[in-house]
């Protein structure tokens, strides 16, 4: 029998002992060690419970336009417009549960507390749609109205799919944060580990929603509402099992309190101090140090030089250092702030303008969802003889490029474009990553509009409701809308969460989905004027219940030159975008 060498097993039982470096903390709040916490296993654990949370939450939302129109009995412009405003509410929950995880709860608990309301809610549609919607059975197929309903029973509907908005958009960015949170950013080994972690979770994310849009999507399509449903219910259940499963590994962070006390802090703080002349460096400005910061997790930000007029807030005047040496206590916050907690302000202030400038994006995102789904039903979806595929499987493209993309981004994307623009070997910013995306997804939508011209025009051949041109013409602009949010969203998780400090990662996150939620209301309200402004005087307006009356491609015309004009917006606030710089938690001697 062989005998480990005393240095291997030596190496081993450090690697097992060793703390994190970044402040995580196991659940029992001391320290976290690197060989019992966190890395791979958990990581993992939180991808699969993000794979069939999605295929769960997707497979309500793939053909919820359509549901909107065979059960509902909507027309073309109230599904999308539906839809929208739902998905629009799903993502704006998710900044709501960053904020409740950041300043509160912490991420796995918000994870917890909110997917329990997900199989609330999904248990809610699968009764309130077996006992009162599909009436007389077997209605709700494409083409097959149901029967109207009553105020109470649309009611109770949007209540469940309300409440699967809420329990599904609250604990997404929680979980991505707790599942980054499982590798040490300061340890080398880690950090690329922490990097692909946030492009795994979005492939986990889209096969779950391949699924979805292909398998449930089809049972669906045959009037199968609730089998589908409850199949989703079932999934959520599962998924609920996998995140317990590793708890008592799980890395955390404490929740920081309420930020918005420590935002309103510096400002109160530097309005008060309009007076004093700001240093032309750090020196004079106050931070904690050593032993004064203890009971905090979170690393110091170096001071910057942007923004000035908030440097007031961190400035030490006669009645602060006064305040200071009286028994040891420290600053009151609503007068003297660190230079951490002013740079945390600074760091929310500089998303902004970026945050803006990935509201319309997201509009092509929610109109590949809406928009192209009606565009594809108003196609031949006939496909080997008598097959006919669903309208909202198409979609299916958009997922297998965008998983692909993001899989063989690392290993042959950046090398090709190393090779071809003869730089040092270093990938593209997510900022750049971001731009070129944008760029992406106007092509998207000006080969959205061709397609709906030759649409148009086969449909004018027949004179059918339906236009004889395959519905595989809507390929290509799948394909691109999958390449450009495998730029986008990627990079935006990346950039949104490295960019926020250590106590506000979920809110950095939720931040950065928010954006989609903004995205999905702005796109309702362009459908709602160009809708009003089109059909005046009689006239059925660009997006009317037959697209055959209409004008589809103009309204993909406009979302394109709405894109590019957003495009040039973002590339200047790119420019002018200064990093925030962490520093590593250490045993600091220094006092104030």
């Amino acid at each position: 029998m062989k005998v480990a060498p005393v240095d291997a097993l030596e190496n081993r039982e450090e690697s097992t002992s060793a703390k994190t470096i970044d402040g995580s903390l196991d659940r029992l709040g001391r320290p976290a060690t690197k060989g019992r916490t966190g890395g791979w296993r958990c990581a993992i654990m939180i991808l699969v419970n993000q794979g069939l949370v999605t295929m769960a939450f997707a497979g309500v939302e793939v053909n919820l336009v359509l549901f909107s129109k065979s059960v509902l009995r909507q027309t073309n412009a109230e599904a999308a417009d539906t839809f929208s405003r739902w998905l629009g509410s799903v993502y704006l929950c998710s900044l709501i549960g960053a904020f409740l995880s950041d300043s509160y709860l912490g991420r796995f608990r918000t994870c917890v507390i909110f997917q329990v309301v997900f199989a609330i809610g999904l248990l809610a549609t699968s009764l309130c749609t077996h006992l009162f919607l599909l009436k007389p059975p077997g209605c709700g197929k494409i083409g097959e109205l149901c029967e109207p309903h009553t105020p109470l029973e649309v009611a109770l509907f949007y209540i469940s799919i309300y409440l699967i908005a809420i329990g599904n958009g609250a604990p997404e960015p929680s979980l991505a944060a707790l599942g980054a949170d499982q590798f040490d950013g300061e340890d080398p080994d880690e950090k690329q580990s922490k990097s692909s972690f946030y492009s795994y979770f979005y492939v986990s994310l889209n096969l779950g929603s391949l699924v979805a849009e292909t398998v449930l999507v089809y049972i669906e399509s045959m009037g199968h509402w609730v089998v589908v449903f409850w199949m989703c219910t079932g999934f959520c259940m599962a998924a609920y099992a996998l995140l317990l499963s590793q708890m008592t590994r799980y890395r955390h962070f404490k929740p920081m309190g309420n930020p918005f006390s420590r935002f309103s802090q510096v400002i109160f703080a530097s309005f008060r101090k309009m007076k004093l002349e700001v240093p032309a460096d750090s020196e004079g400005l106050y931070e904690l140090h050593g032993w004064e910061r203890e009971g905090t997790a979170s690393r110091k930000i170096r001071h910057t030089n942007g923004l000035k007029f908030l440097d007031r807030a961190a400035i030490i005047s006669e009645a602060d250092r006064k305040n200071i040496r009286n028994r040891g206590q420290k600053a009151d916050p609503w007068r003297l702030c660190t230079i951490t907690q002013v740079e945390e302000v600074k760091c929310i202030l500089r998303l902004l303008p970026i945050w803006l400038c990935t509201i319309l994006s997201s509009v092509v995102f929610i109109q590949m969802l809406s928009l192209f789904v009606e565009q594809g039903a108003a196609m031949d979806t006939r496909a080997f003889s008598n097959f006919h595929i669903p309208p909202a499987s198409m979609t299916a493209f958009d997922i297998v490029s965008t998983s692909a993309f993001i899989i063989l981004y690392d290993k042959l994307i950046v090398p090709f474009f190393v090779k071809v623009t003869k730089r040092e070997p270093q990938p593209p910013s997510e900022l750049k990553r971001i731009g070129i995306g944008l760029g992406i997804a106007v092509a998207a939508m000006i080969l959205a509009g061709l397609v709906e011209q030759r649409r148009l025009a086969f449909a004018s051949d027949n004179g059918k409701e339906k236009s004889s041109l395959s519905i595989f013409w809507q390929t290509p602009q799948y394909v691109l809308v999958g390449v450009s949010e495998a730029f986008v969203y990627v990079a935006q998780m990346e950039f949104f969460s490295s960019q926020s400090p250590d106590g506000l990662k979920s809110i950095g996150i939720g931040l950065s989905m928010s954006s989609t939620a903004t995205g999905c209301y702005v796109c309702s309200i362009i459908l709602s004027v160009v809708t009003e402004v089109t059909s005046k005087n009689g006239k059925p307006g660009w997006v009317p219940p037959n697209l055959n009356d209409g004008h589809l491609d103009r309204f993909f015309f406009l979302s394109a030159a709405l894109t590019a004009v957003n495009l040039v917006f973002f590339i200047i606030c790119a420019k002018r975008y200064k990093s925030i710089s962490l520093e590593k938690l250490e045993e600091d001697t220094e006092t104030a």
